[in-house]
């Protein structure tokens, strides 16, 4: 590259920490980041420049806050990532009048329609894609309506929004990523409880996919600005997180061959026919039991929390948006070897994936050099005891996290 690559980052949480190290480890340089608060996940790093602005998820303050910088850094070449849904759907609004950055997001005009979880299912039948039996709601729904018989799938069922950036916006007593209901009555004071906190959108009710953490997989995809799939990496989740509002982030990760995926080519034509442009994050499931029946849950319209995974195993997701999503080009690149992710400590990776040949491969990818810890950056550390200390202090918070949150019945 001959501009200097500078990465603007919104947020400050485990995403902004693994793309800032992303772009520390392929170009030696430091990330700008601005967010509402600072999050341990950043704190005291030396590979982030953090700068918090309250209001900074406005478009009024954002707009004028990335103008100003990009005032200061002219001839270089920024690349402007968003952190959370919220941030990389207002990084994508902000595209056209933003033109001195990389904005690695689909378009604004097509993010309503496969954010939301009920419409994007609609486009997986287009597509042949599966995902699990699903009831749309607008309302509250009674539980005489709600019945096994009626939702024509049985209980325990999830229930989750289907705009989660909306969801976010209403904080309620209780609130959780994704919820279990046991039987129809548990299911209404669900519905109950979102819609009362001022939600306005639909509700996705969904027969539960068979299995633990060990079952689930995490494919991540990379679009040039023309919508044309660049790259693809597939993560086998070997757990997740189970605290109430970090339901279902991933823990730790093995990556397996793309090209024996049987959903990837799937996706790619999905993607590539919608124009879709930048990073997508599909989260699937395996049916237990079986060898290839494979759901996918949803779409994140931009890099995934666990991002780390992708670029530890050799496709790095900084070069991915600096250097193709411009380039014209035409090379596609997929992840075949195995490498082991994770930003709990190993112990506890080892001590709750429920697949223990799981395990067992982890541990021989740990042994073979082919591991990474996403808080855990030497670099970070040379003369920084302070950054040290967070990092230690943040994997020694997951143990705690696992002892209580992790079901007992597991």
């Amino acid at each position: 590259m001959k501009l200097k690559i500078t990465p603007v980052l919104l947020g400050a949480d485990l995403n902004c920490y693994n793309v800032a190290r992303a772009f520390h480890e392929q170009y030696g340089v430091t990330s700008y980041a601005f967010g509402r608060y600072a999050v341990s996940a950043t704190k005291y790093s030396k590979i982030v420049n953090f700068t918090q602005i309250a209001d900074i998820d406005s478009e009024a303050t954002a707009l004028r806050t990335l103008r100003d910088f990009a005032d200061k850094h002219k001839g270089e070449c920024l690349v402007l990532f968003g952190c959370t849904d919220d941030y990389a759907t207002l990084a994508a609004r902000l595209r056209d009048r933003l033109p001195e950055y990389i904005i690695p997001y689909p378009d604004a005009a097509l993010q309503p329609i496969i954010s939301k979880k009920a419409e994007f299912y609609e486009i997986c039948d287009k597509y042949g894609i599966p995902y699990p039996d699903t009831v749309v709601t607008d309302k509250v729904m009674t539980a005489a309506e709600l019945t096994a018989e009626k939702l024509g799938f049985k209980y325990p069922i999830i229930i989750k929004p289907s705009c989660s950036v909306t969801y976010w916006k209403h904080s309620f007593d209780g609130m959780k990523k994704v919820y279990t209901a046991k039987d129809p009555s548990d299911a209404e004071k669900i519905l109950r409880e979102i819609f009362a906190s001022g939600y306005d959108n639909k509700i996705i009710l969904q027969e539960m996919i068979d299995g633990g953490d060990s079952q689930m997989r995490v494919f991540t995809a990379f679009s040039d600005k023309s919508g044309k799939v660049r790259a693809m990496c597939l993560g086998h989740t070997m757990l997740e997180e189970h605290t109430p509002k970090g339901l279902g982030n991933h823990a730790a990760i093995v990556t397996e061959p793309v090209s024996e995926f049987p959903l990837a080519e799937k996706l790619r034509r999905m993607l590539e026919d919608m124009g879709y442009t930048g990073f997508s994050n599909f989260d699937i499931k395996l049916r237990e039991g079986t060898k290839d029946d494979f759901r996918v849950f949803e779409i994140n319209l931009r890099q995934g929390r666990s991002n780390y995974y992708v670029t530890s195993a050799g496709l790095n997701v900084a070069r991915l948006a600096a250097e193709l999503y411009l380039d014209n080009g035409d090379s596609f690149e997929t992840c075949e070897k195995a490498h082991f992710w994770h930003h709990v400590p190993k112990s506890v990776a080892y001590k709750y994936t429920e697949d223990k040949e799981l395990v067992k491969r982890a541990k021989t990818l740990a042994k073979e050099g082919k591991e990474s810890s996403s808080v855990w950056y030497p670099a970070d550390f040379k003369g920084n005891l302070l950054r040290f200390i967070c990092a230690a202090e943040q994997l020694r918070r997951q143990k705690k996290k696992y002892k209580i949150y992790y079901p007992k019945s597991k």
